[in-house]
């Protein structure tokens, strides 16, 4: 028996290390096949962009290199894509964040109340961009629409929103600020909850201003909150599409040819499949080069909260 409990005993220990070795394999399994999922697409994306590939004439399918970069480029409509979506990114992202910074510091006392508020407020955040858009053009609508309504009360008789070019834009930053502003909320809601009381009490005992406590306090200690929740909204707002097909597929004409919708267009109804997947490369540079530089900030300011710079 003593022999059987000891050559268990070895087993066991030789087992103890193989599995050590094998475990981090194991674990980092699901990321390997997440990043083969994304790179896969990625690659052919790119393939893709270098060839001419037009679905109603495959026989002239082949590759052309960056001929359909040297296309966009040279194409007046393509910078008014670019225009129009960092337009987008930036009006949508610039005012979720003023409004969701403004509710986060009104709901920051943990109370019974503020607690409901904050869930209600979550409720736009559950409904889908397409569905949202959707409820949109029915409260926009010009016979019926109690937008609609509400804007000829205080003056605006023909307000005619998304379908036309001046207001186009106007109407769909205004869905997503309605959609997307809990989004904002919550993170940096609980980034306010999550800084440290010592500065905010010595403050209170000693009479600071609260607008002082605000700008050279708060703020200071909250932007890299800021930084994170501002860089996931950018990511989601320059690739937007649900929200804006949805509403007015690119239009009034090309008012609001963002990238995915530009892309999904030369794709499905033009079938020009080389140069809309040339258009999603030139968006997924420009988010690279937007993501590093949210990163590298983040990145200065956490060096610079530890003392290191």
């Amino acid at each position: 028996m003593a022999t059987e409990a000891m050559t268990g005993a070895v087993m066991d220990g030789s087992k103890r290390p193989l599995m050590r070795q094998v475990l981090p394999y194991l674990l980092s399994l699901p990321a390997l096949l997440v990043c083969i999922g994304i790179l896969i697409p990625f690659g052919t994306a790119i393939y893709y962009s270098l060839q001419r590939y037009n679905l109603a004439f495959p026989m002239t399918r082949g590759f052309i290199w960056f001929d359909n970069y040297t296309m966009l480029f040279t194409d007046p409509s393509f910078w008014h894509t670019v225009r129009v979506s960092l337009l987008y990114t930036l009006y949508t992202v610039g005012f979720e964040l003023l409004l969701g910074l403004g509710i986060a510091l009104l709901l920051q006392r943990r109370t019974l109340f503020n607690n409901i508020m904050s869930i209600l407020l979550l409720l736009p955040l559950m409904i889908a961009p397409a569905i949202a858009s959707l409820m949109w053009r029915l409260m926009t609508n010009p016979n019926f629409g109690v937008l609609s309504y509400l804007a000829g009360m205080v003056g605006f008789t023909d307000f005619r929103w998304a379908s036309a070019p001046s207001s186009a834009l106007f109407t769909v930053v205004l869905i997503d600020i309605w959609v997307y502003t809990p989004f904002m909320m919550v993170l940096l809601l609980a980034g306010l909850r999550a800084l440290p009381r010592q500065p905010f009490e010595a403050a209170e005992l000693d009479g600071v201003p609260q607008t002082f406590v605000f700008f050279r306090i708060t703020l200071p200690m909250l932007t890299p909150y800021i930084i994170t929740a501002s860089l996931f909204r950018m990511l989601e707002s320059i690739q937007q599409f649900d929200i804006i097909y949805a509403m007015t597929q690119g239009g009034p004409g090309n008012t609001l040819m963002v990238f995915q919708v530009t892309a999904y267009l030369e794709r499905y109804q033009y079938t020009n499949v080389g140069r809309s997947a040339a258009i999603l490369m030139v968006l997924w540079a420009i988010t690279f080069i937007l993501s590093n530089i949210f990163i590298k900030q983040w990145l200065r300011l956490r060096e610079k909260a530890r003392g290191i710079a």
